[in-house]
């Protein structure tokens, strides 16, 4: 019997405030253990919470931008459950009332194929807090709390049950995460736990109606993970029923060191959290004219932009995707592009040289020393000849490491190109009298020997000889 996936994601992201959703602590990641707090975030008694209004700004682009509706009226709720992170006993969500409802994300699968992704539903909570082990989960003996991260406003955000893979799982998160980005409403940066990822799977026979029974699956911290992850639970639940077995409702952990998922605890039907408004705080009003204000001020999406990069600049796909994969690189890029340099040119040197600096540096490209300006003069001198391709890779590691205009480079280590073909010609015929053995091979038929006497060549000028004079005139001589 054949089988097919069912998968659901529940998408947690922290939103990019400098406070937190209902006081004004700071959201800076990475301080020192519970020096981000207040009376407020930890539940002290006699405290009220105040909602921040940038939080709700920052939910209604991201429903506005996957064509959600923005609900005018919506409600907090306390969610009840216990756990040692979670300072009140309860947390702030919203359940009957959410922020906003429906929505789609489209995305492109391999192959080109692209498939519409349903939303469920955004709603707007608190974070908890973190729980921290001397060892491991299972080795420790001890565990402490860090309560910065409790208060930190999160989205969630809930699709319908519409993937049938998890390469579709991965790619829906990783275009979720380019609008989010794009947005400036998330950082996504999935390692640091600031875009987390819930996933509900079951199986079910080819041509079944029903759901099948569902696990679902945490602690998956990396897109790949995620996949894997997937992948795995896929193949177990099919292996369990084509042996007879049953798939139990469960709660599973991702191991990524040993790759399997493991049994975390039973999940009845549904959680009893005891839902119900919070009393300190009053239902959220959105007027008509705040929706279309912040339509108004949304950004071109990863989406459109990567199609118009194709059509407007003649890019290859792959490159559009690679350039809008960061709002900040498509940015730059056109900048650059939006002179007179060939954008192929543009994108070669961004996603070649540029990029391989900040992974190396671990640098956002918004700190990039190298402006667009001095790219697109670094190109100006190769396109007039005064500099070969090879010496600019000299003159852009120099750009990188100082700011330097790239003349100023070229000009104080005399990086000139040599394109006097009278100088080149009389290097040309000393290398091929130095090599007269190598000249017999390569008239024998031995043509590859064109790049071996091209090094030479460029070895003798120190790299500054024109190429295609070098070429042309290695060809000539050798043809006599």
């Amino acid at each position: 019997m054949e089988y097919e996936a069912v998968i659901g994601l529940e998408i947690h992201a922290q939103m990019l405030t400098e406070s937190k959703i209902f006081c004004s602590c700071s959201t800076t990641f990475g301080a020192g253990p519970n020096s981000q707090t207040c009376p407020v975030c930890t539940g002290m008694p006699g405290v009220l919470p105040v909602l921040n209004r940038r939080v709700v700004e920052y939910a209604m682009r991201a429903a506005l931008a996957t064509e959600g509706r923005i609900a005018t009226l919506s409600r907090f709720a306390r969610k009840n459950y216990f756990y040692p992170d979670l300072p009140k006993g309860y947390q702030i969500s919203q359940y009957e009332l959410p922020v906003a409802e429906g929505g789609t994300v489209e995305v492109e699968l391999e192959g080109g194929e692209k498939k519409i992704i349903r939303l469920v539903r955004i709603h707007m909570e608190e974070d908890a807090g973190k729980l921290v082990y001397e060892g491991t989960m299972t080795t420790t003996g001890v565990s402490f709390v860090d309560y910065n991260r409790t208060g930190v406003p999160l989205m969630e955000i809930v699709t319908e049950p519409d993937m049938r893979s998890a390469g579709e799982a991965g790619a829906f998160l990783r275009q979720l995460r380019d609008i989010l980005v794009y947005l400036d409403v998330c950082d996504g940066n999935m390692e640091q736990g600031s875009f987390r990822c819930d996933a509900n799977i079951s199986v079910r026979p080819m041509g079944q109606e029903a759901l099948g029974v569902k696990a679902e699956i945490k602690n998956m911290n990396s897109f790949r993970n995620v996949e894997r992850a997937l992948a795995f639970e896929i193949d177990r639940q099919i292996d369990r029923l084509r042996s007879g077995g049953a798939v139990v409702q469960e709660t599973r952990l991702w191991d990524a060191d040993k790759g399997v998922t493991k049994s975390m605890r039973g999940k009845e039907e549904a959680h009893d959290y005891r839902y119900f408004p919070d009393p300190d705080l009053i239902p959220l009003v959105i007027d008509p004219e705040w929706i279309e204000e912040v339509r108004a001020g949304l950004p071109e999406l990863p989406a459109a932009r990567r199609t118009r990069f194709v059509r407007d600049y003649g890019l290859p796909p792959y490159d559009a995707g690679v350039l809008t994969s960061s709002r900040p690189m498509a940015d730059y890029f056109e900048a650059c592009a939006g002179t007179d340099a060939d954008p192929k040119a543009v994108s070669n040197w961004i996603m070649g040289d540029l990029l391989r600096k900040h992974n190396e540096d671990e640098r956002e490209i918004t700190d990039c020393p190298v402006t667009p300006a001095d790219l697109v003069g670094l190109l100006s001198l190769i396109d007039k000849g005064t500099i070969s391709g090879k010496i600019a890779k000299t003159v852009f590691e120099e750009m990188y490491k100082t700011g330097e205009k790239p003349g100023a480079i070229v000009e104080a280590k005399g990086l000139v190109q040599v394109t006097d073909e009278g100088e080149i010609a009389g290097i040309v015929d000393e290398v091929l009298a130095a090599n007269s053995d190598n000249v017999a091979r390569y008239k024998a038929g031995a043509e590859k020997l064109l790049g071996f006497f091209v090094g030479q060549v460029m070895k003798a000028t120190k790299g500054k000889a024109n190429p295609k004079i070098v070429n042309e005139l290695l060809r000539k001589a050798l043809s006599k």
